[in-house]
């Protein structure tokens, strides 16, 4: 352990690695450099540079990383990276795609596969202690699959997923039902991993926001009529923050959640409650 001087180095500190360099990503990586180590991975290298540079210039021990979370050497990268660092003691996922950002099978790819990638890379980097938080998504909650979908959403790391699922989705192979469908199944995949984590002493949960005031979450009010529905029907009538969902994760990766695993949190402001349990 070398100290630098002049430097905002923490050799001293557990590592965290935040997946996802946007609003929410550095939202989260800021909070969590308040205890550890930061290593932000994202697929826009000058924007994860920008993220690193700019968290150190705040204080922070921070590291970048670019990274495409659907390539699997890119992922094998940084496995490497995260084992030359000490290995992993948090993780927040947090890189995702909203439905009007991509198509079908790029938002199954960024959101569902590269997710699963990623976990079952850094499962192995894991120690007594580790935890994990996969952001999931309201929309999970609402989801319906058939039978057949469940089956084929159950193996996510599977690269050939996209096809297959859009072959038995035909027409309704539309971007938002890829959002819904692969975040309800990263939901379920951190459920089934929850053993595979716990053999190395670690933890993996998922964590799904409802509204949030976030840049993504502003694009999709633009493009998407009916979150205004959604909005007005939020019990707490308001959006959430990014800081909000930062403490979230936060908490979930602290010891404070040490018997926390292989569940979802909803942070929503109760809007999952009042769509399914209509005021009297």
């Amino acid at each position: 352990m070398t100290h630098e001087i002049g430097t905002s180095r923490r050799p001293d500190r557990d590592l965290a690695v935040v997946i996802g360099a946007g609003g929410m990503g550095m939202a989260v990586a800021r909070r969590l450099a308040q205890s550890y180590r930061v290593l932000i991975a994202d697929l826009d290298a000058a924007r994860v540079r920008e993220a690193a540079a700019t968290l150190c210039a705040e204080g922070a021990d921070a590291t970048a990383i670019p990274c495409d979370i659907t390539d699997p050497a890119a992922i094998a990268a940084l496995g490497a990276r995260v084992g030359e660092l000490g290995g992993l003691r948090a993780l927040a996922h947090v890189a995702g795609l909203s439905p009007s950002m991509a198509d079908f099978t790029t938002i199954v790819n960024v959101d569902l596969v590269g997710a699963a990638l990623v976990a079952d890379e850094l499962r192995r980097r894991a120690t007594i202690g580790s935890a994990a938080v996969f952001i999931a998504s309201l929309a999970a909650h609402n989801a319906r699959p058939t039978e057949e979908l469940d089956v084929l959403l159950a193996d996510p790391s599977d690269q050939q997923l996209p096809q297959k699922l859009a072959d038995v989705l035909g027409e309704e192979a539309t971007p938002a039902r890829a959002y819904e469908l692969s975040k309800y199944a990263l939901i379920g995949f951190c459920r089934r991993q929850a053993a595979a984590w716990g053999e190395r002493g670690a933890r993996i949960v998922s964590l799904s926001p409802g509204l949030i005031a976030t840049p993504q979450g502003a694009r999709e009010f633009e493009r998407t009529p009916a979150k205004k529905a959604l909005y007005d029907r939020t019990p707490l009538s308001r959006e959430g923050t990014m800081l909000e969902i930062s403490d979230a994760v936060d908490f979930l990766l602290s010891d404070r959640a040490s018997f926390i695993s292989g569940t979802d949190l909803l942070v929503d402001g109760g809007l999952a409650a009042a769509l399914r349990w209509h005021s009297a």
